[in-house]
Protein backbone atom coordinates (compact mmCIF):
# COMPACT_ATOMS: atom_id res chain seq x y z
CA UNK A 1 0.00 0.00 0.00
CA UNK A 2 1.29 3.44 -0.89
CA UNK A 3 1.29 5.35 2.41
CA UNK A 4 1.68 8.67 0.64
CA UNK A 5 -1.96 8.21 -0.48
CA UNK A 6 -3.35 7.05 2.85
CA UNK A 7 -5.83 9.58 4.22
CA UNK A 8 -7.84 9.68 7.42
CA UNK A 9 -10.92 8.16 5.76
CA UNK A 10 -8.97 5.20 4.41
CA UNK A 11 -7.12 4.77 7.68
CA UNK A 12 -10.28 4.54 9.75
CA UNK A 13 -11.47 1.68 7.52
CA UNK A 14 -8.55 -0.46 8.72
CA UNK A 15 -10.08 -1.14 12.11
CA UNK A 16 -8.81 -4.72 12.19
CA UNK A 17 -5.24 -3.62 12.66
CA UNK A 18 -4.90 -0.71 15.07
CA UNK A 19 -1.14 -0.63 14.71
CA UNK A 20 -1.46 -0.21 10.94
CA UNK A 21 -3.78 2.75 11.49
CA UNK A 22 -1.33 4.38 13.90
CA UNK A 23 1.60 3.88 11.51
CA UNK A 24 -0.41 5.36 8.65
CA UNK A 25 -1.34 8.41 10.69
CA UNK A 26 2.24 8.83 11.83
CA UNK A 27 3.41 8.66 8.22
CA UNK A 28 0.97 11.40 7.35
CA UNK A 29 2.39 13.56 10.09
CA UNK A 30 5.94 12.93 8.96
CA UNK A 31 6.93 11.19 12.18
CA UNK A 32 8.17 8.01 10.50
CA UNK A 33 9.39 7.16 7.02
CA UNK A 34 7.07 5.45 4.51
CA UNK A 35 9.10 2.27 5.00
CA UNK A 36 7.57 1.83 8.45
CA UNK A 37 4.23 1.01 6.85
CA UNK A 38 5.66 -1.86 4.83
CA UNK A 39 7.34 -3.45 7.84
CA UNK A 40 10.86 -2.86 6.52
CA UNK A 41 11.80 -0.89 9.64
CA UNK A 42 11.26 -1.30 13.36
CA UNK A 43 9.38 1.09 15.65
CA UNK A 44 10.87 1.10 19.13
CA UNK A 45 10.32 2.99 22.38
CA UNK A 46 13.42 4.08 24.28
CA UNK A 47 12.08 5.02 27.68
CA UNK A 48 10.25 6.56 29.39
CA UNK A 49 12.05 4.53 32.07
CA UNK A 50 15.56 3.99 30.72
CA UNK A 51 18.90 4.34 32.53
CA UNK A 52 20.38 6.61 29.86
CA UNK A 53 17.51 9.09 29.44
CA UNK A 54 18.47 11.06 32.59
CA UNK A 55 14.87 11.23 33.77
CA UNK A 56 11.51 10.21 32.40
CA UNK A 57 12.05 10.80 28.69
CA UNK A 58 10.50 8.73 25.92
CA UNK A 59 12.10 8.55 22.51
CA UNK A 60 10.04 7.02 19.72
CA UNK A 61 12.54 5.52 17.30
CA UNK A 62 12.31 4.12 13.80
CA UNK A 63 15.25 1.81 13.15
CA UNK A 64 16.72 0.15 10.11
CA UNK A 65 18.79 -2.45 11.90
CA UNK A 66 20.95 -0.38 14.24
CA UNK A 67 20.57 2.84 12.25
CA UNK A 68 18.19 5.55 13.51
CA UNK A 69 15.90 6.78 10.74
CA UNK A 70 13.72 9.01 12.89
CA UNK A 71 13.63 9.99 16.56
CA UNK A 72 10.72 11.78 18.18
CA UNK A 73 11.12 12.99 21.79
CA UNK A 74 7.97 12.66 23.90
CA UNK A 75 8.13 14.89 26.97
CA UNK A 76 5.75 15.77 29.77
CA UNK A 77 6.15 12.82 32.11
CA UNK A 78 7.57 15.09 34.84
CA UNK A 79 5.07 17.90 34.38
CA UNK A 80 4.27 19.30 37.82
CA UNK A 81 2.42 22.50 36.99
CA UNK A 82 5.04 24.60 38.76
CA UNK A 83 4.31 27.73 36.74
CA UNK A 84 0.59 27.66 37.56
CA UNK A 85 1.28 26.81 41.19
CA UNK A 86 3.55 29.84 41.44
CA UNK A 87 0.65 32.01 40.26
CA UNK A 88 -1.32 30.89 43.32
CA UNK A 89 1.37 32.10 45.74
CA UNK A 90 2.72 35.48 46.73
CA UNK A 91 5.90 36.62 45.01
CA UNK A 92 8.09 35.73 47.99
CA UNK A 93 6.56 32.32 48.59
CA UNK A 94 6.60 31.41 44.91
CA UNK A 95 10.39 31.55 44.91
CA UNK A 96 10.76 28.19 46.70
CA UNK A 97 9.26 26.46 43.65
CA UNK A 98 12.00 27.72 41.34
CA UNK A 99 14.48 25.36 43.04
CA UNK A 100 12.45 22.39 41.79
CA UNK A 101 12.49 23.29 38.09
CA UNK A 102 16.10 22.53 37.23
CA UNK A 103 17.22 20.63 40.32
CA UNK A 104 20.87 20.94 39.25
CA UNK A 105 20.65 24.74 38.99
CA UNK A 106 18.71 25.67 42.12
CA UNK A 107 20.51 28.92 42.85
CA UNK A 108 20.49 29.89 39.19
CA UNK A 109 16.71 29.51 39.12
CA UNK A 110 16.41 31.59 42.28
CA UNK A 111 18.52 34.26 40.62
CA UNK A 112 16.55 34.41 37.37
CA UNK A 113 13.20 34.72 39.17
CA UNK A 114 14.58 37.30 41.64
CA UNK A 115 15.93 39.40 38.77
CA UNK A 116 12.48 39.44 37.17
CA UNK A 117 10.81 40.56 40.42
CA UNK A 118 13.48 43.20 40.95
CA UNK A 119 13.11 44.52 37.42
CA UNK A 120 9.35 44.84 37.80
CA UNK A 121 9.59 46.43 41.24
CA UNK A 122 12.60 48.66 40.53
CA UNK A 123 14.25 47.03 43.54
CA UNK A 124 17.90 47.76 44.25
CA UNK A 125 20.44 45.03 45.08
CA UNK A 126 23.49 45.90 47.23
CA UNK A 127 26.94 45.21 45.75
CA UNK A 128 27.73 42.58 48.38
CA UNK A 129 24.61 40.62 47.46
CA UNK A 130 25.44 40.83 43.75
CA UNK A 131 28.92 39.40 44.28
CA UNK A 132 27.58 36.65 46.54
CA UNK A 133 25.04 35.78 43.84
CA UNK A 134 27.80 35.48 41.24
CA UNK A 135 29.96 33.27 43.47
CA UNK A 136 27.08 30.93 44.26
CA UNK A 137 25.76 30.83 40.69
CA UNK A 138 29.20 29.87 39.38
CA UNK A 139 29.64 27.23 42.08
CA UNK A 140 26.26 25.90 40.98
CA UNK A 141 27.44 25.86 37.36
CA UNK A 142 30.48 23.78 38.30
CA UNK A 143 28.36 21.40 40.38
CA UNK A 144 25.95 20.95 37.47
CA UNK A 145 28.76 20.28 35.00
CA UNK A 146 30.25 17.73 37.41
CA UNK A 147 26.99 15.80 37.50
CA UNK A 148 26.80 16.03 33.71
CA UNK A 149 30.37 14.78 33.24
CA UNK A 150 30.08 11.90 35.69
CA UNK A 151 26.78 10.61 34.34
CA UNK A 152 27.75 11.18 30.70
CA UNK A 153 30.88 9.09 31.07
CA UNK A 154 28.95 6.46 33.02
CA UNK A 155 26.52 6.17 30.10
CA UNK A 156 29.46 5.56 27.78
CA UNK A 157 30.73 2.68 29.87
CA UNK A 158 33.17 4.12 32.44
CA UNK A 159 32.54 4.30 36.19
CA UNK A 160 35.56 5.83 37.95
CA UNK A 161 34.97 9.39 36.80
CA UNK A 162 31.47 9.44 38.28
CA UNK A 163 32.94 8.89 41.74
CA UNK A 164 35.58 11.59 41.22
CA UNK A 165 33.02 14.16 40.00
CA UNK A 166 30.66 13.53 42.88
CA UNK A 167 33.58 13.78 45.31
CA UNK A 168 34.29 17.31 44.10
CA UNK A 169 30.59 18.19 44.00
CA UNK A 170 30.33 17.36 47.70
CA UNK A 171 32.63 20.26 48.48
CA UNK A 172 30.27 22.64 46.67
CA UNK A 173 27.21 21.25 48.41
CA UNK A 174 28.99 21.71 51.75
CA UNK A 175 29.38 25.40 50.90
CA UNK A 176 25.67 25.67 50.02
CA UNK A 177 24.77 24.00 53.31
CA UNK A 178 27.07 26.35 55.20
CA UNK A 179 25.32 29.48 53.93
CA UNK A 180 21.72 28.28 53.66
CA UNK A 181 21.29 25.16 55.76
CA UNK A 182 20.36 23.15 52.64
CA UNK A 183 22.49 21.20 50.21
CA UNK A 184 20.23 21.58 47.18
CA UNK A 185 16.86 23.33 47.52
CA UNK A 186 18.38 26.41 49.14
CA UNK A 187 15.97 29.24 48.19
CA UNK A 188 18.91 31.39 49.24
CA UNK A 189 18.93 34.03 46.51
CA UNK A 190 15.79 36.15 46.99
CA UNK A 191 14.40 39.41 45.57
CA UNK A 192 16.56 42.23 46.85
CA UNK A 193 19.65 40.16 47.57
CA UNK A 194 20.23 36.97 49.56
CA UNK A 195 18.35 35.59 52.55
CA UNK A 196 21.17 35.76 55.13
CA UNK A 197 24.71 37.01 55.10
CA UNK A 198 27.33 34.32 54.64
CA UNK A 199 29.03 32.76 57.65
CA UNK A 200 32.63 33.35 58.67
CA UNK A 201 33.53 29.93 57.25
CA UNK A 202 32.27 30.80 53.78
CA UNK A 203 35.32 32.57 52.38
CA UNK A 204 37.84 29.95 53.66
CA UNK A 205 35.69 27.14 52.23
CA UNK A 206 35.51 28.84 48.83
CA UNK A 207 39.24 29.55 48.80
CA UNK A 208 40.00 25.91 49.63
CA UNK A 209 37.82 24.82 46.72
CA UNK A 210 39.58 27.28 44.39
CA UNK A 211 42.91 25.77 45.41
CA UNK A 212 41.71 22.16 45.10
CA UNK A 213 39.55 22.10 41.96
CA UNK A 214 41.89 23.12 39.07
CA UNK A 215 44.06 20.02 39.53
CA UNK A 216 40.99 17.79 39.46
CA UNK A 217 39.81 19.27 36.16
CA UNK A 218 43.28 18.50 34.77
CA UNK A 219 42.84 14.92 35.99
CA UNK A 220 39.52 14.59 34.14
CA UNK A 221 41.21 15.63 30.91
CA UNK A 222 44.11 13.25 31.43
CA UNK A 223 41.61 10.41 31.79
CA UNK A 224 39.47 11.30 28.77
CA UNK A 225 41.22 13.43 26.17
CA UNK A 226 43.28 10.63 24.65
CA UNK A 227 41.12 7.71 25.70
CA UNK A 228 40.51 5.78 22.44
CA UNK A 229 37.09 4.48 23.53
CA UNK A 230 35.89 7.93 24.60
CA UNK A 231 37.17 9.50 21.37
CA UNK A 232 35.49 6.81 19.27
CA UNK A 233 32.17 7.39 21.04
CA UNK A 234 32.23 11.21 20.85
CA UNK A 235 34.25 12.56 17.90
CA UNK A 236 32.16 13.07 14.78
CA UNK A 237 28.96 12.15 16.63
CA UNK A 238 25.92 14.47 16.48
CA UNK A 239 27.72 17.23 14.56
CA UNK A 240 25.71 20.48 14.67
CA UNK A 241 26.85 23.14 12.16
CA UNK A 242 26.59 26.77 13.35
CA UNK A 243 23.63 27.54 11.09
CA UNK A 244 21.76 24.49 12.41
CA UNK A 245 22.47 25.50 16.00
CA UNK A 246 20.86 28.89 15.35
CA UNK A 247 17.99 27.34 13.38
CA UNK A 248 17.15 25.06 16.31
CA UNK A 249 17.47 27.94 18.85
CA UNK A 250 20.15 26.09 20.79
CA UNK A 251 21.90 27.86 23.63
CA UNK A 252 24.59 27.31 26.22
CA UNK A 253 27.29 24.70 25.55
CA UNK A 254 25.16 23.24 22.75
CA UNK A 255 25.45 26.55 20.88
CA UNK A 256 29.03 27.35 21.83
CA UNK A 257 30.16 23.84 20.93
CA UNK A 258 29.27 24.73 17.33
CA UNK A 259 31.68 27.65 17.40
CA UNK A 260 29.23 30.47 18.16
CA UNK A 261 30.62 32.86 20.77
CA UNK A 262 27.46 33.79 22.66
CA UNK A 263 27.12 33.87 26.44
CA UNK A 264 24.43 35.96 28.13
CA UNK A 265 26.83 36.81 30.95
CA UNK A 266 28.93 38.61 28.32
CA UNK A 267 26.27 39.75 25.86
CA UNK A 268 23.78 41.10 28.43
CA UNK A 269 25.55 41.17 31.82
CA UNK A 270 23.42 40.86 34.95
CA UNK A 271 24.19 40.84 38.66
CA UNK A 272 27.60 42.51 38.20
CA UNK A 273 29.01 39.98 35.70
CA UNK A 274 30.44 42.94 33.81
CA UNK A 275 32.85 43.40 36.74
CA UNK A 276 34.72 40.18 35.99
CA UNK A 277 37.10 39.03 33.28
CA UNK A 278 36.47 35.62 31.75
CA UNK A 279 36.54 33.95 28.35
CA UNK A 280 33.75 32.21 26.46
CA UNK A 281 34.91 28.73 25.36
CA UNK A 282 33.80 27.57 21.91
CA UNK A 283 34.23 24.44 19.82
CA UNK A 284 35.24 23.95 16.20
CA UNK A 285 33.48 20.82 14.96
CA UNK A 286 30.21 20.96 16.87
CA UNK A 287 30.29 17.29 17.90
CA UNK A 288 29.87 15.53 21.25
CA UNK A 289 33.61 15.81 21.94
CA UNK A 290 33.66 19.57 21.37
CA UNK A 291 30.75 20.08 23.73
CA UNK A 292 32.63 18.08 26.35
CA UNK A 293 35.66 20.36 25.95
CA UNK A 294 33.47 23.47 26.18
CA UNK A 295 31.99 22.36 29.49
CA UNK A 296 35.40 21.44 30.89
CA UNK A 297 36.74 24.89 30.03
CA UNK A 298 33.59 26.53 31.42
CA UNK A 299 34.42 25.05 34.82
CA UNK A 300 37.84 26.71 34.66
CA UNK A 301 36.30 30.04 33.71
CA UNK A 302 33.81 29.74 36.57
CA UNK A 303 36.71 29.26 38.97
CA UNK A 304 38.29 32.36 37.49
CA UNK A 305 35.13 34.39 38.10
CA UNK A 306 34.73 33.08 41.65
CA UNK A 307 38.31 33.98 42.52
CA UNK A 308 37.84 37.57 41.32
CA UNK A 309 34.57 37.90 43.22
CA UNK A 310 35.86 36.42 46.49
CA UNK A 311 39.01 38.60 46.37
CA UNK A 312 36.91 41.75 45.91
CA UNK A 313 33.84 40.83 47.96
CA UNK A 314 32.33 44.14 49.15
CA UNK A 315 31.13 44.79 52.66
CA UNK A 316 27.80 46.34 53.55
CA UNK A 317 24.25 44.98 53.51
CA UNK A 318 23.41 41.63 51.96
CA UNK A 319 19.86 42.57 51.01
CA UNK A 320 18.03 45.70 49.94
CA UNK A 321 16.77 47.93 52.72
CA UNK A 322 13.63 48.80 50.77
CA UNK A 323 11.10 47.75 53.41
CA UNK A 324 8.27 47.86 50.92
CA UNK A 325 9.48 44.57 49.47
CA UNK A 326 12.03 43.16 51.91
CA UNK A 327 11.18 41.91 55.43
CA UNK A 328 13.06 43.50 58.33
CA UNK A 329 15.98 41.64 59.93
CA UNK A 330 14.96 39.07 62.52
CA UNK A 331 17.04 40.91 65.10
CA UNK A 332 14.56 43.81 64.98
CA UNK A 333 11.42 41.74 65.44
CA UNK A 334 12.04 41.07 69.14
CA UNK A 335 12.10 44.75 70.14
CA UNK A 336 10.26 46.66 67.39
CA UNK A 337 6.49 46.38 67.06
CA UNK A 338 6.61 48.10 63.68
CA UNK A 339 9.09 45.53 62.37
CA UNK A 340 6.95 42.70 63.72
CA UNK A 341 3.83 44.06 62.01
CA UNK A 342 5.73 44.63 58.80
CA UNK A 343 7.13 41.11 58.89
CA UNK A 344 3.68 39.66 59.54
CA UNK A 345 2.05 41.57 56.67
CA UNK A 346 4.76 40.63 54.15
CA UNK A 347 4.51 36.93 54.96
CA UNK A 348 0.73 36.76 55.12
CA UNK A 349 -0.47 39.25 52.49
CA UNK A 350 2.69 39.68 50.45
CA UNK A 351 3.84 42.81 48.64
CA UNK A 352 2.26 44.31 45.56
CA UNK A 353 4.22 44.85 42.37
CA UNK A 354 3.31 47.53 39.82
CA UNK A 355 1.24 46.46 36.84
CA UNK A 356 3.39 45.43 33.92
CA UNK A 357 5.40 42.64 32.35
CA UNK A 358 9.11 41.89 32.20
CA UNK A 359 11.41 39.30 30.68
CA UNK A 360 14.90 38.58 31.98
CA UNK A 361 17.41 36.04 30.73
CA UNK A 362 20.33 34.40 32.47
CA UNK A 363 22.98 31.87 31.48
CA UNK A 364 22.21 28.58 33.19
CA UNK A 365 24.58 25.58 32.94
CA UNK A 366 22.39 24.32 30.08
CA UNK A 367 21.82 27.60 28.22
CA UNK A 368 19.40 30.50 28.20
CA UNK A 369 17.07 30.52 31.19
CA UNK A 370 14.44 33.21 30.80
CA UNK A 371 11.64 34.34 33.11
CA UNK A 372 8.55 36.12 31.82
CA UNK A 373 6.66 37.74 34.68
CA UNK A 374 3.33 39.60 34.46
CA UNK A 375 1.79 41.58 37.32
CA UNK A 376 -1.78 42.82 37.54
CA UNK A 377 -0.95 44.98 40.55
CA UNK A 378 -1.79 42.29 43.11
CA UNK A 379 0.26 40.32 45.59
CA UNK A 380 0.51 37.27 43.34
CA UNK A 381 1.98 37.01 39.84
CA UNK A 382 -0.71 37.02 37.16
CA UNK A 383 1.55 34.94 34.89
CA UNK A 384 4.89 33.23 35.36
CA UNK A 385 6.58 31.62 32.38
CA UNK A 386 10.02 30.02 32.22
CA UNK A 387 11.98 29.71 29.00
CA UNK A 388 14.07 26.68 29.92
CA UNK A 389 17.10 25.59 27.88
CA UNK A 390 16.44 21.85 28.11
CA UNK A 391 13.07 22.15 26.37
CA UNK A 392 14.61 23.99 23.41
CA UNK A 393 17.81 21.95 23.20
CA UNK A 394 15.99 18.63 23.39
CA UNK A 395 13.98 19.25 20.24
CA UNK A 396 17.17 19.06 18.19
CA UNK A 397 17.63 15.37 19.02
CA UNK A 398 15.20 14.46 16.24
CA UNK A 399 17.65 15.94 13.73
CA UNK A 400 20.92 14.99 15.46
CA UNK A 401 20.01 11.30 15.85
CA UNK A 402 19.25 10.64 12.19
CA UNK A 403 21.80 8.39 10.56
CA UNK A 404 23.49 7.40 13.82
CA UNK A 405 23.39 4.08 15.62
CA UNK A 406 21.21 3.26 18.60
CA UNK A 407 24.31 3.16 20.80
CA UNK A 408 25.12 6.73 19.73
CA UNK A 409 21.79 7.90 21.15
CA UNK A 410 23.24 7.44 24.62
CA UNK A 411 26.05 9.87 23.80
CA UNK A 412 23.62 12.28 22.12
CA UNK A 413 21.27 12.40 25.12
CA UNK A 414 24.30 12.95 27.33
CA UNK A 415 25.70 15.80 25.24
CA UNK A 416 22.35 17.62 25.55
CA UNK A 417 22.71 17.61 29.36
CA UNK A 418 19.02 16.84 29.77
CA UNK A 419 17.22 17.72 33.01
CA UNK A 420 13.61 16.71 32.52
CA UNK A 421 12.30 18.84 35.37
CA UNK A 422 13.73 21.81 33.50
CA UNK A 423 11.97 20.61 30.34
CA UNK A 424 8.51 19.72 31.65
CA UNK A 425 7.93 22.12 34.57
Amino acid sequence: MDVTRVNLTEATDIESDRQTVEIALDALRGLVTPRAFTGDTMLLNMGPQHPSTHGVLRLMLELDGEEVLSCLPDVGYLHTGIEKNMEAKTYEKALVMTDRIDYLNNLGNNLAYSLAVEKLAGLDVPPRAQYLRVILAELQRIASHLVWLGTHILDLGATSLLLYCFREREMILDIFEEVSGQRMMTSYIRPGGVWYDVTENFVPMVRRFLWYMPRKIDDYERILDENPIFIERTKGIAVVPPEKAIEWSLSGPMLRGSGINYDIRKAMPYSSYDHFEFDVPTGQNGDVYDRYKVRIEEMRQSLRIIEQAINNLPGGPYRSENRKYVPPPRSEIGHSMESLIHHFKLWTEGYRLPKGEVYVRTESPRGELGVYLVSDGGTKPWRVRFRTPTFWNLQSISWMAQGHLVADLVAIIGTLDVVLGDCDR
